[in-house]
């Protein structure tokens, strides 16, 4: 295996750093002591904290890709590859003690006011994302499992707000609760209802 070259570093250590401190809890030199590199050498690759940021939206989807499998295992029906992929999701938060949610959100939260380019990458992410869950969900609308009556980019849009809420929920609570409630009411009642044959 090659080894990393040093703005790969950089990104790694700005993904990790960034998404348990803040975008405003860590300096440069935080990011480069992370990555074992001189300070110096972080502006031969990003012109500045801003820029990282946005590569590391970017950096962000490219680790989360391996995550989307899920979505893409054609052995289940579409809903149940949906809520098969949120579990997992949950499950990895739990692992993780409900620490530092999804990158996407906490940037969101913190620098959409503040950082246009972050804004616009955070907003594009979120917008494949949608175009993710939409995708399947338009697959479960043509088999009869969820109703055709509302447009699939609205429904996937609606899943992912209510997604990232009960993951917020769940980070001030410390608890479970809001994400199962979430795989409750989204795949048990609201998407599957009017839909008779849904495997749940």
């Amino acid at each position: 295996m090659p080894r990393p070259s040093v703005r790969d570093r950089l990104l790694a250590a700005g993904l990790e750093t960034l998404r348990t401190q803040g975008f405003n809890g860590c300096g440069v030199q935080d990011i480069t002591d992370a990555a074992g590199v001189p300070k110096g050498s972080f502006y031969n690759h990003f012109d500045s904290k801003e820029a990282l940021g946005a590569a590391v939206v970017d950096q962000y989807m490219r680790v989360g890709e391996e995550r989307l499998a899920p979505l893409h295992d054609t052995s289940l029906t579409p809903l149940r590859r949906l809520r098969t992929y949120f579990a997992a999701q949950v499950d990895m938060l739990v692992e993780t003690k409900f620490e530092c949610g999804c990158l996407l959100a906490n940037f969101a939260a913190e620098l959409a006011d503040h950082s246009p380019l972050i804004r616009e990458r955070v907003a594009a992410s979120f917008a494949e994302w949608a175009r993710r869950i939409e995708d399947v969900l338009r697959e479960a609308q043509a088999a009869g499992e969820v109703a055709a009556d509302v447009s699939p980019d609205m429904l996937a849009t609606f899943l992912l707000s209510a997604w990232e809420g009960a993951v917020l929920r769940a980070r001030v609570e410390k608890a479970r609760a809001p994400l199962d409630g979430f795989l409750w009411l989204a795949f048990d009642r609201a998407l599957s209802q009017g839909a008779p044959g849904c495997t749940r």
